[in-house]
């Protein structure tokens, strides 16, 4: 069965397969060699898993070294793997099938949501601290050039978000899924606003506060332990950065009417969440036993209709196609530079576990139609600019708090709390403090 599978899909690209009885086989059909892999299977078991589910054997045979690369690395195995896939069609019975197994599986009640964050955001900080850059940005980066280093590409990302949600000093900001509070503070530090950053993970509430103790904040920045639908009041603004996908798709409605509920009739909000643009799927059964349970990514054409439900006026909708790609490279990076202090952390399964997602979830970017959309949302048709000269011009005013992107220099001089924010950020106190 694994046989035949790897004879149909191989199009491009060579990977040698040596089977558990000592077989050697070799796949691959045109004159292009790379990537070439080779791989040897252990176990009497392990291809017929692998041919019934690769989904899900493909990454446990890698954890539990069923899998072993003789040739080449994961990067090389799920490159070539990618590209291959890319170029296969589903059959119309899978594609008529997934919407509705998705429902199924992504009834994220408040008990189940808490349960969901807690199982991976809940990990030690130490984990997080080793491949993310210094203010823990766990998601997508902005890269305005490719040659910029991770710090310099979240910093982007947090002046793009801020240029977007067009903050005015006085006003109340809301930051759902608020991560270890980097925007959140970041976004007080820029403007003189009040931001409360809503989490269901334990250990990233208790750094958020820290950190904002450590900034001089906590007057204007709060950080709580509740669901999104548990909030109370209204906010001026409303972001919410790389939460969107565990929300489900029975639970969009509800989700942009409580955003609706929760914005003045002034007010914007701006939704940073990857998507596909292949139409709707399903979430990798390997992603949802263990990474992510309950996740879901959504293509656009399941999101849209909720948010006109809702009465929101879609103001702006950009879409980030290989960003996310490189953020996952660049973590991968420097995952692998500090392997062996992660093993002493959990152990080598849990190790190739980690690799395996950061390759995959890379792979899914490049190879399977997976992109970031930023979706910028208002409770009113005036009360965005008509143009998007003001996005442009906001992210040039807010340059002078970035010394790592050499761009071209700001049209004024910067206020006095940016020079205080900035010369914040190089120190070792504005950093996350763990």
């Amino acid at each position: 069965m694994l046989d035949a599978m790897l004879e149909r899909l191989l199009q491009t690209g060579s990977l040698s397969v040596t089977w558990p009885n000592g077989r050697t086989s070799r796949y691959g059909r045109n004159k292009t060699p790379n990537p070439d892999v080779a791989v040897r299977l252990v176990g009497p078991l392990t291809p017929l898993k692998l041919g019934l589910h690769p989904d899900l054997y493909l990454g446990e045979a890698y954890m539990s070294g069923a899998l072993r690369l003789e040739r080449g690395t994961l990067w090389d195995l799920m490159t070539l793997l990618g590209r291959n896939l890319a170029i296969q069609q589903d059959g119309p019975l899978l594609r008529a099938a997934r919407p509705l197994f998705n429902w199924a599986v992504q009834r994220n009640s408040r008990r189940l949501s808490r349960r969901n964050v807690a199982h991976h955001y809940d990990l030690s900080n130490e984990l997080y601290r080793s491949f993310l850059d210094q203010d823990l940005q766990y998601s997508c980066a902005y890269f305005p050039r490719p040659d910029i280093d991770l710090d310099a590409a979240q910093l982007a990302k947090k002046r793009h978000l801020a240029a977007k949600l067009q903050l005015q000093p006085g006003q109340r900001v809301l930051d759902i899924g608020c991560g270890w509070g980097g925007l959140a503070i970041f976004l007080a530090q820029m403007q003189d606003v009040e931001v409360l950053g809503i989490t269901l993970s334990r250990e990233q509430l208790e750094v958020a506060r820290r950190r904002a103790a450590q900034a001089g904040l906590t007057d204007r920045v709060k950080f709580e332990l509740v669901d999104f639908r548990d909030v109370k009041g209204q906010f001026d603004r409303i972001v919410s950065v790389g939460m969107f996908e565990h929300v489900g798709v029975p639970h969009y409605p509800g989700f942009f009417a409580r955003i609706r509920e929760l914005l003045t009739s002034s007010g914007v909000a701006v939704l940073h969440s990857i998507g596909r643009m292949h139409g709707p799927s399903t979430t990798s059964h390997w992603i949802r036993k263990y990474i992510f349970p309950g996740g879901y990514i959504p293509a656009l054409s399941q999101v849209l209709p909720h948010v006109e439900d809702s009465g929101l006026w879609i103001t702006d909708l950009e879409i980030l196609r290989l960003h996310y790609a490189n953020t996952l490279a660049l973590w991968r990076e420097r995952f692998l530079k500090q392997r062996e202090a992660i093993k002493k952390l959990y152990d080598e399964r849990f190790c190739r576990m980690w690799e395996f997602y950061l390759v995959a979830s890379e792979m899914s970017f490049r190879y399977g139609g997976f992109m970031i959309f930023q979706m910028q949302l208002s409770a009113d048709v005036s009360n965005v600019p008509l143009t998007r000269d003001y996005l442009f011009e906001a992210e040039r005013d807010l340059r002078p708090f970035y010394g790592f992107l050499p761009i071209d220099p700001p049209s004024r001089e910067p206020s006095e709390r940016a020079r205080s924010a900035v010369k914040a950020m190089d120190t070792d106190d504005g950093h996350a403090g763990l």
